[in-house]
């Protein structure tokens, strides 16, 4: 069912709007609004057939289900909050802003698409070679102009009917079937002509068959071309004049792999002069990737499409390798290299955009948690589940294990992630502070205190979410005001004495031992059972070994892209010594020693070596355990000791097991949930320590 939108302003943002909505199969817009004749969005408008009003009041009504808000006044947009239905949704003009530019990157984008296809197929149409392109189900797609005239059929009698009925004699029918290559085939056409021709299977990047390709020439011309490669002299003159003359790169190898000729565009692209490339081996251009002259020489045949960078500049190109054969015998190969950085630079900024439009709300989802180990996938599950209702969620767990990342992926996961998601260190902000931050204050409050008041976080949070982490940190004072927030509903200003009714998704995270802190009178028992309906606990990184590999390589592509680098692999030897530390950091430190490694690491190096790793000491012994524990070394009553007593034999066992909580369970002969119950136990007492 579409959702009905009016817009009101017809600026560049309210243009913008309209223009993206327009071809939206899941709106409907209703009608725009702007009391000026020759706003730039009218005359688009009308040419829509798209009602354009003067007043929005009066036709706000129940059936508006969106509103964009595009004027950039603030008092208009509290307006339509205020006269909108409670279903509407009201769209305000920073995120016009946005979609305006997005609108406008999008049209640059596909008007530079557009220019690279039309010089494809202006290439594709005079090349000498026919060429016909049919589908995986044999309808033709592509019929070169050189097809034309070597089949004598036109084109529009061609394109979209079926192969065999356009070439009856076709082979392509069988390629498609076969999924295989014929590669320089004869072939007798109905009208007796004979035509060579090399047929290729097109695939998708996920392996799933396309379509085929068939490159041909008639007999003719290839007996003609046998005759001119005879002559070595006119075939080299005759190469360099077409090989000088292109726009494309062309570097041209003899049978050894050692260059011959280069073109002025190769030049270009590379950096790389005739004097450094000529008599020097096929391998000198490249930066990155494996030389496809080299295997066209091996193999003899042509390779396409290869990604690869060359050059002074790291330049990120496509190379299509041929190879040259003259009386059956192998006297080289010629390479063609197209420049694909530019389109590149352009994919990476549009999705640099998006990431702009991701990061105004929560950036996370519960695709960007890595680990498949038991403890952090029962973690994700129960976020799961708790996502789909709007009750309090309390995530527990060590300092630097993720629960900022788990409060993004529950945020992103509920009805609400279309509103705000705002978020709050408690134990960041000073306590004369913290009240006035979460609840909003008004005029003359206070000494400093703004003109007019100010919204508070909760405010600002309204039918979206808000993340309170470091709840433990909390004062009673600020306990109790929180308390009364969650069961009434509503909030005060400082200063204030209207209740504001507010409609919030709390996301409650701490390290803190709640439970111990409640015995110690420092935590609100009433409070925790507001917060405790759906408590998530998120295992330690020592918990879960066996997520370091998934967890590191998910932090190593970030690392590269804020420092620039590109190290893309983890040595075994290097996972077993991150493996061998007890990580009291958690995620947050391993990404600390990750970054401090790759910091270190020779800007060549691509995989890293345990010798990088320079910031952590191994604690395990050589048979993976580490050593006894001591009674001795407790303190404390007798309950105490038992705890400390059992959560060290159990890390003992744990690491022991790589960290697989099912195969100690049942070394220990307890259940994996008496497990789990029993670790908490025991890192709860160590959190109550320190």
């Amino acid at each position: 069912m579409k959702q009905n939108v009016m817009i009101i302003g017809m600026g560049t943002g309210g243009t913008a709007v309209l223009k993206l909505l327009s071809h939206s199969d899941l709106f409907k817009i209703v009608a725009v609004v702007d009391i000026i004749k020759e706003a730039k969005g009218v005359d688009l408008a009308n040419s829509l057939h798209i009602p354009v009003l003067k007043e929005w009041k009066e036709h706000l009504k129940n059936d508006i289900d969106v509103v964009f808000d595009t004027t950039g006044d603030e008092s208009i947009h509290q307006e339509i909050i205020k006269h909108k239905a409670k279903h509407t949704l009201a769209i305000p003009g920073s995120v016009a802003k946005i979609i305006a530019n997005l609108v406008q990157e999008k049209e640059s984008l596909f008007h530079l698409i557009n220019n690279k296809k039309r010089q494809q197929e202006l290439i594709l149409e005079n090349t000498h070679d026919g060429m016909i392109v049919v589908d995986r189900w044999g309808k033709i797609l592509l019929f070169n102009r050189s097809a034309e005239n070597i089949l004598q059929i036109d084109k529009e009698n061609a394109i979209g009917r079926d192969i065999i009925e356009v070439v009856p004699t076709s082979k392509l029918p069988r390629v498609l079937q076969t999924k295989k290559k014929e590669i320089n085939q004869e072939h007798i056409l109905i009208n007796g002509s004979k035509i060579f021709t090399t047929r290729i299977p097109i695939f998708r990047e996920d392996g799933e068959l396309e379509g085929a390709i068939a490159v041909f020439k008639d007999d003719t011309e290839v007996f003609n071309l046998a005759e001119e490669v005879t002559n070595l002299k006119e075939v080299y003159s005759m190469l360099e004049a077409v090989i000088q003359s292109s726009d494309e790169a062309i570097s041209v190898v003899d049978e050894l792999g050692n260059g011959m000729i280069i073109n002025p565009a190769y030049t270009r692209l590379t950096g790389l002069t005739s004097e450094q490339v000529i008599g020097q081996h096929a391998t000198i251009d490249i930066s990155e990737g494996e030389s496809v002259h080299v295997k066209v020489l091996k193999t003899k045949q042509a390779v396409r499409g290869v990604r690869m960078k060359v050059g002074k500049q790291n330049r990120d190109v496509l190379v299509n390798v041929a190879p040259v054969i003259v009386d059956g015998k192998l006297k080289g190969s010629v390479g063609v290299i197209h420049d694909v950085s530019e389109i590149s630079q352009l994919t990476n900024e549009l999705h640099r955009a998006r990431q702009i439009i991701r990061t105004l709300e929560a950036k996370y989802s519960f695709e960007d948690i890595a680990g498949e180990s038991e403890g952090i996938q029962l973690a994700i599950m129960q976020a799961k589940l708790a996502a789909s209702t709007p009750a309090t969620v309390l995530l527990r767990g060590e300092s630097g294990t993720g629960k900022e990342l788990f409060a993004h992926a529950i945020h992103n996961e509920s009805d609400r992630k279309y509103n705000k998601f705002v978020r709050v260190n408690c134990a960041a902000i000073s306590e004369t502070l913290l009240e006035s931050e979460l609840f909003g204050y008004e005029e003359g409050a206070f000494s400093g205190a703004k003109r007019g008041g100010k919204r508070g976080l909760f405010e600002e949070a309204n039918n979206g979410s808000i993340f309170l982490d470091e709840i433990g940190e909390l004062s009673p004072a600020m306990q109790a005001k929180l308390l009364r927030v969650l069961q009434e509903k509503e909030i005060r200003r400082v200063g204030g004495t209207k209740a504001i009714p507010i409609n919030v998704r709390v996301i409650a995270a701490t390290h803190v031992h709640l439970e111990e802190a409640i015995r110690e009178g420092k935590f609100r028992e009433d409070l925790y059972y507001r917060l405790n309906k759906l408590p998530i606990t998120i295992p330690a990184l020592r918990e879960r070994l066996e997520d370091i590999l998934p967890i590191s390589e998910r932090l190593l592509a970030k690392i590269n892209q804020d420092y620039g680098r590109n190290v893309d692999q983890i040595s075994p030897s290097a996972v077993k010594k991150l493996k061998s530390y007890h990580w009291p950091g958690n995620v947050r430190e391993l990404e600390n020693v990750l970054g401090r490694a790759i910091i270190f690491m020779k800007i060549h190096e691509k995989q890293m070596l345990p010798e990088h790793i320079t910031s952590i000491t191994q604690v395990k012994q050589e048979n993976g355990i580490e050593p006894k524990v001591q009674l001795s070394d407790h303190t404390g009553s007798l309950d105490d000791m038992v705890i400390n007593f059992e959560g060290e034999l159990i890390e003992q066992v744990l690491n022991k097991n790589n960290g697989n909580k099912t195969k100690t369970a049942k070394e220990l002969g307890i259940s994996v949930r008496n497990l789990y119950y029993k670790l908490d136990k025991y890192n709860s007492a160590k959190n109550s320590t320190q």
